[in-house]
């Protein structure tokens, strides 16, 4: 069985990470002793700063609504009375030249809707999740890239917007990473040097196992660089 404190602690570490990693997880029913979101937020991707900041809860549909792209990710359909939100969020950005239509039938989606999303730090999980969310800065998360394919584990191709398709992209297996969107950036205060990397929860384990060896690799590459950049550059 995964010991997450653990997991936290070495991704933390090696990763260099200023954000904790955030564990979602797609239930029928709560777990026990988890609280319901309390209050509201603007977007679906600020339940990652909640968690990340150390808030451990369990969102229901309707706390999805007031994010209608995150909705369509999440396979959450909209009541009646809100349906206009999604088309005007679309509309404006088709007007202002930020997509185009015939991007959005491509954009990956839970194959279902969740009853209950749990959303806590990786350490603090209380159930095995389904994606870890890890934000942290390209020279890192490359670490975690080279680890997957390490482990013979999918590497999906750079995801842009919205940032919250890279769950459902990620649940199929191994890695899926986002540049992240304006959107993610203003809700969830990542800072500009910071992109997000989503692991299958079921491939955690085996991915993290190969960080040793990659990090170990990337120390002795750099050395090796190093060498020849000195020896074979000339003015």
């Amino acid at each position: 069985m995964t010991n997450y404190a653990q997991m936290e602690r070495r991704l933390t570490d090696v990763l260099g990470l200023s954000r904790r990693p955030v564990a979602i997880a797609f239930r029928d029913t709560p777990p026990e002793g988890v609280l319901p979101l309390s209050g509201t937020q603007p977007s679906g991707c600020s339940f990652w700063r909640l968690a990340a900041g150390g808030q451990v809860f369990y969102t229901v549909p309707s706390d999805h609504f007031n994010c209608s792209v995150g909705c369509y990710t999440h396979n959450i359909a909209l009541p009646p009375e809100r349906e206009a939100d999604l088309t005007g969020t679309l509309g404006l950005m088709v007007d202002i030249g930020y997509i185009k239509l015939d991007e959005v039938p491509g954009v990956p989606r839970l194959p279902k809707t969740p009853a209950v999303t749990i959303y806590a730090p990786l350490s603090q999980t209380p159930v095995a999740p389904d994606a870890v969310v890890v934000a942290g800065k390209p020279a890192k998360l490359m670490l975690l890239h080279e680890s997957a394919i390490r482990a013979a584990k999918s590497v999906l191709p750079l995801l842009g917007r919205p940032t919250c398709m890279a769950i459902p992209a990620a649940l199929s297996g191994g890695v899926a990473s986002s540049l992240g969107c304006i959107g993610n950036r203003v809700y969830t205060g990542v800072t500009d040097d910071q992109f997000y990397t989503v692991v299958s929860g079921s491939d955690l384990d085996v991915i993290a196992a190969e960080l040793e060896t990659i990090v170990l690799a990337n120390a002795r590459l750099a050395e090796y660089h190093q060498i020849r950049r000195a020896t074979l550059t000339t003015a």
